[in-house]
C-alpha cells in the first residue's frame, strides 16, 4: 500500500512494456538484506491502514467543501440542440430525414470521427491583434454569441526570446488571473505562454451568464459545438505562435482543458510535448460521475442513460482518437490525483492503460489529493512544478 502523502510518479518511453518505478529499487534492497517484500508489504499496510483511512476522510470532505462552495449551479432544461449542427462539416452528408433525434446525432458522431480532420478543421484567422500582451482573433468557428466568437489569449513572451512555447488551456468556469502564475513561472523558464480563454469564459462569456454553462451542459449539441471551437480557437493560437517564429510547440491542459489539448494535439502535429493535467476517457462518463457536473446530471436523467449519452458524446471524447495520437511523435506527461471525484480515478487509470498499451512516450504523476484540492496549499506547487519541469526537460 502506498503511503497517503506519496507521490507516485512511472515514466514509459517507446519499447519498454513496463513502467520504470522507484520501488523496484526497494524490492531488490530488501531481498539483499534477506526479507521478503510481500510480507514487509504487508506489515506497512496494517501499520499505515487507519492513518490512510483517516487522511482519505479528511481529503473528501476538504474536495466536497471546495466543490459546493459555488451556489450558482444551474439544473437548466435538456436540449439536443440539433440546430447547433447546422455548420458542421457533417451536417450536409447527414440529413435528418425524420430519424429521431438520437439517431441522427449518434450518426453525426460516427461521421465526425471518422472524418475528424474536416470537424476539426478550420481556415486560419485572417487577422491576430496583439494589443497590450492580449491576442485577439476572430474564431474560426462562429456561434450566436458574438462576444463568444472574439477569441482572447493573454500572451506572456519569455525574455530570452527562444523559440519554445506553449499554449495553456484552463480549467471549467476558470476565471483570470487564475493560471497566470503557472504561465509566469514557465516564462522565467524561457518558455513563453499563451494563456486561451475558453469559449464562453471570461470576456467571451455571454451577458446573462455567471458561469461557462454553455461549454458544458445538458444541451447535447452545444456541448459538442464548444467543444469543436475550443480545439480549433487552441489549433489557431499555433498559427499566431508560428507566425512569431515559435517551433518548439507544447501544450497544458487542465481538467477540461486538458480533454480539448488532447483533441488539438491527436489532430496537429506541431504539438510535440503535452501535459494533460487530470486525465479521462470519455467525456460522458465525466459528466455522469463527477461531483461538480451532478446537476448537469440531473437534467439528463429521464432522458437518456449513460450508454446512450457515451454514444452522443462520441465525437468530444479522447479515446476514439487515441490511435490518431500514437501516428505521432510526442512527448507526453498525465497528471491525475487520487481522491479524485470530478474526474473518477478509475477513468484516469484507463487513460493510462491506453498509453501503455498505443506505447505512447509518457510519464505519470498521481498526486494524494483531489481534483479541486490540487489547486490548494501544497499540493499546487508540486503540481506547477511537475509541469514545469516536464516542459523545461522536453522541449
Amino acid at each position: 500500500m502506498t503511503h497517503p502523502s506519496a507521490t507516485f510518479r512511472e515514466s514509459v518511453s517507446p519499447g519498454h512494456s513496463l513502467p520504470i518505478r522507484e520501488s523496484n529499487r526497494q524490492i531488490r534492497i530488501l531481498k539483499f538484506a534477506g526479507l521478503c517484500p510481500d510480507s514487509v508489504r504487508v506489515c506497512m499496510k496494517s501499520l499505515f491502514h487507519p492513518f490512510a483511512r483517516r487522511y482519505r476522510r479528511w481529503i473528501d470532505r476538504w474536495e466536497t467543501d471546495l466543490a459546493f462552495r459555488s451556489t450558482d449551479r444551474v439544473v437548466r432544461p435538456f436540449d439536443f440542440g440539433l440546430e447547433w449542427t447546422e455548420h458542421w462539416p457533417s451536417a450536409e452528408a447527414n440529413v435528418l430525414n425524420g430519424l429521431e433525434p438520437v439517431e441522427h446525432i449518434v450518426r453525426l458522431n460516427d461521421w465526425n470521427i471518422a472524418h475528424s480532420k474536416e470537424f476539426f478543421g478550420y481556415q486560419t484567422p485572417r487577422e491576430f491583434v496583439l494589443r497590450e500582451n492580449w491576442v485577439q482573433f476572430a474564431s474560426p468557428v462562429t456561434t450566436p454569441y458574438p462576444e463568444n466568437n472574439l477569441v482572447h489569449a493573454l500572451w506572456f513572451p519569455a525574455p530570452n526570446r527562444t523559440r519554445k512555447a506553449v499554449v495553456l488551456l484552463p480549467h471549467w468556469n476558470s476565471r483570470l488571473p487564475q493560471h497566470n502564475s503557472l504561465c509566469t513561472g514557465l516564462q522565467r523558464l524561457g518558455i513563453s505562454a499563451l494563456r486561451l480563454s475558453l469559449p464562453y469564459h471570461d470576456a467571451r462569456m455571454p451577458s446573462g451568464l455567471a458561469r461557462a454553462d454553455y461549454a458544458v451542459s445538458s444541451n447535447i449539441c452545444r456541448t459538442i459545438d464548444a467543444t469543436r471551437q475550443a480545439v480549433v480557437d487552441t489549433r489557431a493560437c499555433f498559427d499566431w505562435l508560428q507566425e512569431k517564429g515559435f517551433d518548439d510547440l507544447g501544450i497544458v491542459g487542465t481538467s477540461l482543458g486538458s480533454c480539448y489539448a488532447f483533441l488539438a494535439s491527436a489532430h496537429d502535429s506541431r504539438i510535440k510535448v503535452n501535459v494533460f493535467n487530470h486525465c479521462s476517457t470519455y467525456f460522458a462518463d465525466v459528466v455522469w460521475e463527477g461531483l461538480s457536473s451532478r446537476h448537469i446530471r440531473e437534467s439528463l436523467q429521464g432522458t437518456v442513460d449513460l450508454p446512450t449519452l457515451r454514444e452522443l458524446w462520441a465525437c468530444i471524447s479522447p479515446p476514439n482518437y487515441w490511435h490518431l495520437y500514437a501516428t505521432m511523435k510526442k512527448r507526453s506527461k498525465f497528471i491525475y490525483t487520487r481522491y479524485d471525484t470530478t474526474f473518477p480515478v478509475h477513468l484516469s487509470r484507463q487513460v493510462i492503460e491506453g498509453a501503455r498499451k498505443h506505447k505512447w512516450d509518457h510519464d505519470v504523476t498521481v498526486l494524494p489529493c483531489g481534483h479541486y484540492t490540487m489547486g490548494e496549499f501544497p499540493f499546487k506547487y508540486v503540481t506547477g512544478y511537475e509541469i514545469c519541469s516536464f516542459l523545461k526537460r522536453n522541449l
